[in-house]
């Protein structure tokens, strides 16, 4: 008895595959979008880290120069006046600490605040020797939307001291019991108060006959 057996053979039909190529484009997109994700994730954490360890460093710094602040003076018009100068945008005074390196030695640092042609701004810290012309730059911070200094001082005649946005005169010595930092990244603000620990010492020294002085230069 001849048995005839019948093979059907089943393979996909246009509609399957069809599918199951769209399943694919789909599961590759998605599996590609979590990856550029993720990779954007991983930049702007890196970003994160990065100014805030710059923060953290030019802090440090500034700090330094602060704490070691000196007295120092220059002829102006035939007057004695002072290095220190504070407002909003700008900070200056006379330290024994220098940016580069940390060498000891006299220095005039200028911590200045420009805006460039989109309204960003950029935190310069010039370097100069007293009595030299030539000066060292360096940025600390670029591409800010606000850079500002602010100084909490004490008048005589007042019961409370503030925060101020300008501390400047020629024929005094006024150093601000503290002096704060504010920078901002869009909605990111980052905030630094150096209380000044030597005030009590650079006014003492100011007052005493061996105050150092400067050169005839600012």
């Amino acid at each position: 008895m001849n048995l005839s057996h019948r093979i059907s053979e089943h393979g996909f039909t246009l509609l399957e595959l069809l599918i199951a190529m769209s399943l694919l484009v789909l599961i590759v997109a998605i599996t590609m979008g979590a990856m550029r994700l993720a990779s954007r994730s991983v930049t702007a954490g890196d970003q994160r880290t990065e100014t805030q360890e710059r923060f953290r460093t030019v802090m440090t710094i500034m700090d330094a120069q602060i704490q070691s602040q000196m007295p120092l003076t220059y002829e102006e018009d035939e007057n004695k006046a002072y290095y220190f100068r504070g407002d909003n945008k700008n900070l200056r005074l006379a330290s024994n600490y220098s940016i580069w390196g940390g060498r000891k030695g006299s220095v005039i640092v200028e911590y200045r605040v420009e805006a460039d042609e989109r309204g960003k701004q950029t935190l310069y810290a010039d370097e100069q020797t007293p009595g030299i012309e030539a000066k060292r730059k360096t940025r600390l911070f670029t591409n800010a939307s606000e850079i500002f200094f602010e100084y909490f001082y004490k008048k005589p005649a007042d019961e409370e001291g503030k925060w101020w946005e300008q501390l400047t005169t020629d024929d005094e010595m006024i150093i601000p019991e503290g002096i704060r930092l504010h920078v901002s990244y869009g909605a990111k603000k980052l905030l630094c108060v150096f209380p000044v620990r030597v005030r009590e010492e650079i006014i003492r020294l100011a007052m005493t006959p061996f105050s150092a002085t400067g050169g005839s230069q600012r």
